[in-house]
């Protein structure tokens, strides 16, 4: 049985959702002779606790001691703000990193890592979990096998039911960098090309706090890719009818729709037709759960050298850098190339 040692670090909303699915990756694995243990440590040690006694895992009282413990992989999936930081010690003791997206909280705060990360020859694996995403994955085999000819539009949702507390959103970065990044980095994952301009319009029409931090409750992106072809990413926080993500994908020859499911949150206006009839998903979580264990099944493949690095620290600054357009272009009300690190 080959052992991998795990270590979290923060026991947040993301965090407990990480712990859990480590224990269920546990048990997936045993079966090919894998077993993962898990350690954990936050600064709010009595929470921490608890969720360790909850899972048989073992607490540690900080970063330092949990990497000093002797583990094989750091999974960091505490605030933005901390990433950089975190990835650097993980990377600077020779483990394998696992880091919620982003990097950090912009490109320009990314770089640096991106330059470290690389300079030690370091294994990082950030999270975007739709990669892993039953739907996006048949989506993106159809688009290679030349099943929907040349895509000529590409419409991209992403809705939560309810928005995260304003103040999570005063240090998000803005519902581009927080929310639409995981479209930005779908749609250059699936098509294979860069998306090189942004044009970006957003408003606000229901908390009024989220604009007094700075952000806004919904938005819409007009992408142009290296090739021509365009597509829109839209972002709200007020989807009543349940948490909703989507990619409308329309080729040549055929069209396909990744996240059209008995559970979609939405209802048909056609008189008889009760498609879908489902209960909507209510949460990301909830949507992304097979994702996220997938996701984690392949840091774990990825630290026993099973596989290769299913998102990197550059494909994930490469979504970034859109988001960061976005942002601006919606601050600006004009369009905004896309800044390229080769430009």
């Amino acid at each position: 049985m080959k052992e991998v040692i795990l270590g979290l670090v923060g026991v947040g909303r993301i965090g407990v959702m990480h712990a859990n699915n480590i224990a269920a990756v546990n048990e997936e694995l045993n079966a090919r002779g894998i077993s993962v243990t898990l350690r954990l440590t936050d600064v709010a040690e009595e929470h921490a606790r608890s969720v360790a006694a909850g899972l048989g895992a073992e607490f540690l009282p900080s970063v330092e001691a949990l990497i000093a413990s002797g583990i094989d992989g750091l999974v960091i999936a505490t605030g933005t703000a901390t990433h950089p930081e975190l990835i650097r010690a993980g990377v600077d003791a020779g483990i394998a990193v696992f880091c919620e997206k982003p990097v950090a909280m912009n490109v320009a705060d990314s770089l640096p890592v991106l330059e470290h990360v690389q300079s030690k020859n370091g294994v990082v694996q950030i999270g975007h979990q739709r990669r892993f995403d039953a739907g996006y994955l048949e989506a993106k085999r159809a688009y290679q096998a030349g099943e929907l000819g040349w895509i000529h539009s590409l419409r991209a949702v992403t809705c939560d039911m309810t928005p995260p507390p304003v103040e999570f959103l005063a240090t998000s970065g803005g519902l581009f960098r927080d929310c639409s990044v995981h479209d930005f980095d779908i749609l250059r994952w699936l098509t294979g090309r860069e998306i090189v301009e942004v044009y970006a319009k957003g408003s606000n029409n229901g908390d009024p706090a989220i604009g007094e931090v700075g952000d806004v409750d919904t938005a819409l992106a007009v992408v142009t890719f290296d090739d021509g072809t365009v597509g829109t990413v839209s972002a709200s926080r007020y989807n009543g009818a349940g948490h909703d993500v989507r990619l409308e994908i329309q080729g040549s020859r055929n069209s396909l729709t990744v996240g059209l499911d008995n559970k979609t949150a939405m209802e048909s206006a056609e008189a008889g037709v009760e498609f879908p009839n489902g209960e909507s998903h209510k949460t990301f979580a909830e949507r992304f759960d097979q994702a996220y264990r997938s996701e984690m099944a392949a840091f774990v493949e990825l630290i026993l050298g099973l596989r290769e690095n299913p998102c990197t620290p550059e494909d994930a600054v490469a979504a970034s850098r859109v988001a960061d357009a976005a942002q601006e272009s919606l601050a600006s009300g004009v369009a905004v190339k896309v800044a390229f690190a080769s430009a």
